[in-house]
């Protein structure tokens, strides 16, 4: 008893002396010229025990009296400062211009950007834009040189055309190659009908580097032909632990309205145009009463710190819950997020776990029949009749009627998971295994609940269901060597390594019809196959699998002289055995003139001079195709099937003429891959104290082995297509990228940044053995299957190519001009008209700072560039208008125009495409915690207001011009073609941000 009183007595006086031995220290945090740092960080060395600076640069915290401060702010050199006892400390930090210099993630590692010899463009979180935003795609738009990001259409979760430095394939579209933390991600479907991205929580993610040119995506072969872009999502901060809760709600309405007749001036023109008007006695203004305001609701929490130097972890969950503007059209996502990295063995053993996990349920409408009941529905027929939607004179839906009977409901559960275990051998020498899965999985239900007041479309009086199960399994294994050796003035950078992925897709798809008009959903009924609505299955899996050997040098002498060489082979199991491997080179060299001597006066604080030359691949085409396919077939009674013949030769029945073998797909073993070859020349360059940096660039891109399914020459072949790579045929990509910033001094009470960006890209295609291959035709009546654009020799990428309008003649019909003077007009007078794809990319912001205020604005815009408006040609027309439909005034702005006149594919209906958009602005204001009495309990609370799509200055008459909706041609991608698209919205969003 007496030992426990003694030990008792000693841990007394031991936590008596550490009481007595804690002093609480108070400072300020200043630059050079004594400017407060708000921000700034302020460490106990040896201790996770920290605080930041207030907006004055001010900071208290409770520290041993022998402590040692860490003082760190960026930009800034780090400093020590001991405490020695004192309770008031002035702290001044030096400016450090290496700190400006940013860590830029490429393929398989890191680099200093002035060690950079590739074309890469970085944003930071900081520089998101804000707002509503679904997918990492919004976050990007408008804010690099040489990519133009553009929404098909303004649908929740939409997806994107990402195009980098222009359009290099017929078969891969525009989408690059995505990298998220490592994992390199499949851009086949999930299931879903919006973006397969849109699983990842736009909060989580720290930064986003694209990589532009063949140096800086050659090290990803195959896939890497379109651009890489390389997702970092967050991580714990060492010495810095922290919480972080975000909620906000937005308002989203329709942006801008088609002019279409009101109810008065309807009956005005119907009766004008001398048609029959069919008068319910309504005043309906069908855009508003298929349109409403959505509500979005947007709530994230995280937690990230670090132990020391040895642990550090990063996790979130969130909730985004967005309505579109029209009714029935909703996302939802869960999302849940975790990283953590642990080092042991003196920090020789470093382990990095990503997961990520989210649950998406993604409401659909029908898009294209709402939005052209929307335009054309007569304005006077009622929305409601004693209080039920109307029922339209043909027995036709009413829409509003519609929301209450259709669904596309899609819920998707897709999990990211990786672990990535490195090792360092020896000194400078680590091997890196990365580990990873991408799980996706979704059940989607089409469904009409059954409606027996519509007579004349059974799949609505009797009720119907479509079923989709599907699944998508995408497996990595990397192995890596990593060697870096300086000596003196050398440094070298070696890499090694080897990768192996494997894909699996499967879907299965269930249709039903006819089921009990009982109020319950046909996907919660039963319902049993019969002869009048049998029940159909269709199924599928798609194996594929891709084993690559990598490697890449990096040299680099005096800081000065810079020397970068990379070599991917890739094998695919979608190529035959004569060409399974494709081999992509790279070599780059940069100059870093202003660390040379004679530039030691000079008024730039960097200059670097970059060029580069090399290949990368595409194998975007379908699974086994170079393989030889087989099915059964048989003479069809009254069919002319000649595929088989009796082997009883007096044969008088059907029963005489067995099943036979017939080719369905040819072997081609030949079959090569698709190569971009592109040569990049770039200047970096700072001034003013790296107050100015920009970027210029040159570069040119040429796509050859053009992979395409093409019909034969001669009519006498076992298939009707076959797969191969179009001799000779080149698709041409050249332009120049500028981009500008200017920064003020931050520390000030007020500061700003300007900066800026534009593109110019001219494409073209060259020997291609067609005249014209189809990427957009119309659709219709009457309209199916006529080119609105393709690919043209000597022209453009999306060239449109028809007919020129030149009015109405005086029977009332076209009139197209004669463009090969042979005295009529046949389909040999098409010209190639404009282009979809734009000359000119630019954007540029605005940043203000006055004390805790600050406003971003951001502009983005396109210009040389044309729209096919197929929405015009199908419903605004003179024919309709006499028939009590309503249009535009581009119905009848020929008087003399007849009822009976073709929509025929013109430029009659082709427009400026051209816009300067106000994308986003944001008004924010940080306040401190103890400005409202809450002491130092939070590090800062931000209140912020965000308008999205403010206004847009373009001369297209349609919902906006930044659209696609036509369809594909042969799986080839179309542009620039509006038909039936989801209007975009304008949208404001209230945000608040606390951070403790």
């Amino acid at each position: 008893m007496k030992n426990v009183k003694i030990v008792l007595f000693l841990a007394c006086l031991v936590f008596a002396s550490t009481a007595l031995a804690q002093t609480t220290v108070s400072g300020t945090v200043t630059d050079a010229e004594n400017v407060p740092l708000p921000g700034a960080t302020v460490l106990e060395k040896g201790t996770t025990n920290g605080t930041t600076t207030d907006f004055d640069g001010n900071f208290s915290i409770n520290v041993a009296n022998d402590a040692v401060l860490d003082v760190s702010y960026l930009g800034y050199t780090s400093t020590e400062t001991s405490v020695a006892g004192q309770t008031t400390l002035t702290v001044q930090l030096e400016e450090d211009a290496t700190q400006l210099d940013d860590v830029v993630v490429v393929g398989y590692g890191t680099q200093k950007r002035s060690d950079i010899t590739g074309a890469i463009a970085s944003v930071k979180s900081d520089d998101f834009n804000q707002g509503v935003v679904t997918n990492p795609g919004e976050l990007l738009q408008g804010k690099m040189a040489g990519v133009n990001i553009a929404s098909n259409s303004g649908e929740p979760g939409a997806s994107q055309n990402v195009i980098i430095r222009g359009i290099g394939s017929l078969r891969s579209g525009t989408q690059p190659l995505y990298v998220v933390d490592g994992f390199l991600l499949d851009n086949s479907a999930t299931g879903v009908a919006t973006s397969p991205l849109n699983f990842l929580n736009p909060s989580d993610i720290a930064s986003i580097d694209v990589l532009k040119d063949a140096s800086a995506t050659a090290v990803y072969g195959s896939r890497a032909s379109n651009g890489v872009v390389v997702i970092t999502t967050k991580k714990g901060k060492s010495g810095k632990t922290e919480m972080n809760f975000s909620v906000s709600t937005a308002l989203s309405s329709i942006a801008s309205q088609i002019d279409v007749f009101g109810a008065e001036d309807f009956r005005q023109q119907v009766v004008a145009v001398g048609g029959t008007l069919e008068d319910f006695g309504g005043n309906t203004d069908w855009q508003n009463e298929l349109s409403r305001t959505g509500v979005t609701k947007n709530l994230n929490f995280s937690m990230s710190g670090a132990k020391s130097e040895n642990f550090s972890y990063f996790s979130s969950v969130g909730v985004q819950d967005q309505e579109g503007i029209l009714k029935n059209s909703n996302l939802k996502r869960y999302s849940g997020k975790l990283n953590m990295n642990q080092k042991a063995f003196n920090g020789r053993l470093n382990v990095d776990y990503n997961l990520t996990a989210s649950h998406t349920e993604n409401l659909r409408p029908l898009i294209t029949s709402t939005i052209s009941d929307m335009l054309s529905l007569n304005p006077t027929v009622p929305a409601y009749t004693n209080g039920e939607p109307t029922l339209l004179n043909t027995n036709a839906l009413n829409p509003i009627k519609r929301y209450d009977l259709y669904s596309d409901t899609a819920i998707n559960n897709r999990i990211l998971a990786s672990i990535s275990p490195s090792i360092e051998i020896i000194d400078g020498l680590i091997y890196k295994i990365n580990l990873g899965v991408d799980y996706s999985a979704t059940n989607r239900d089409q469904q009409y609940k059954p409606f027996p007041s519509v007579v004349n479309e059974s799949d609505i009086s009797d009720g119907s269901l479509e079923s989709a199960i599907s699944t998508n399994t995408n497996q990595l294994v990397e192995n890596t060597l990593t060697y870096t050796w300086n000596k003196d003035v050398h440094n070298l950078i070696l890499l090694a390594g080897h990768s192996y992925q494997k894909f699996l897709e499967e879907i299965r798809i269930f249709s039903y019809r006819g089921f009990a008009n009982n109020d319950i959903e046909p996907r919660f009924q039963d319902q049993t196959s019969s002869d009048v609505y049998p029940t159909s299955v269709s199924a599928s899996a798609v194996k594929n699998e891709l084993q690559s050997f990598f490697g890449r040098l990096n040299y680099t002498y005096a800081d000065k002289y810079l020397f970068t060489a990379t070599l991917r082979a890739d094998g695919s199991s979608k190529f035959g055995e004569n060409n399974k491997y494709g081999y992509f080179p790279s070599v780059a060299l940069g100059w870093n003139i202003s660390n040379e001597n004679f530039m030691a006066n000079s008024v730039f604080n960097n200059l670097k001079l970059r060029a580069s030359w090399g290949q990368t691949g595409n194998q975007e085409i379908p699974a086994k195709i170079t393989k030889a396919s087989f099915s059964e077939d048989r003479l069809i009674e009254g069919a002319g099937s000649l595929n088989t013949y009796p082997i009883d030769t007096d044969a008088t029945s059907i029963d005489g003429y067995p099943y036979g073998i017939v080719f369905t797909r040819l072997a081609n073993p030949d079959l090569q891959w698709e190569v971009s070859t592109q040569i990049d020349i770039g200047i970096d360059f700072a001034l003013f104290n790296y107050r100015l940096t920009g970027t210029l660039d040159y570069f040119n891109k040429q796509s050859s082995n053009i992979l395409l399914e093409v019909v034969p020459a001669d009519p006498v072949e076992p298939t009707a297509t076959f797969w191969n790579n179009i001799e000779d045929m080149k698709i041409y990509n050249s332009g120049v990228e500028f981009a500008l910033e200017y920064n003020s001094e931050a520390q000030r009470d007020f500061s700003y940044n300007i900066g800026g960006n534009i593109t110019y890209i001219q494409n073209e295609v060259k020997d291609s053995p067609y005249s014209v291959l189809t990427t957009g035709a119309a659709q219709g009546s009457g309209q199916t299957g006529a080119t609105i654009n393709g690919y043209i020799n000597n022209e453009p990428i999306g060239a449109f190519y028809m007919l020129n309008f030149d009015g109405i003649g005086a029977d009332g019909l076209n009139v197209f001009k004669d463009i090969n003077g042979d005295g009529e007009v046949l389909d040999n007078d098409r010209s190639v008209v404009g282009s979809a794809i734009p000359n000119f990319i630019y954007a540029f912001n605005l940043n203000f700072k006055y004390k805790a205020f600050d406003l971003g604005l951001n502009f983005n815009g396109v210009t040389g560039n044309e729209i096919y408006n197929h929405t015009t040609m199908t419903l605004f027309n003179k024919a309709q208008l006499a028939r009590s439909n309503n249009t535009t005034n581009f119905a009848v702005q020929f008087p003399n125009e007849s009822f009976n006149n073709s929509n025929t594919v013109s430029t009659r209906y082709l427009e400026n495409g051209s816009f300067l958009r106000l994308n986003n602005a944001t008004l924010g204001y940080n306040l401190s915690s103890d400005k409202i009495g809450l002491g130092d309990a939070f590090q800062n609370i931000r209140i912020s207001l965000t308008g999205q799509n403010l206004f847009v200055i373009t001369d297209y008459s349609g919902f906006d011009p930044e659209v696609n909706t036509g369809s594909t041609s042969g799986e080839i991608q179309t542009f620039g073609i509006d038909r039936f698209t989801y209007p975009k919205a304008r949208t404001f969003l209230v945000g608040l941000n606390i951070t403790f």
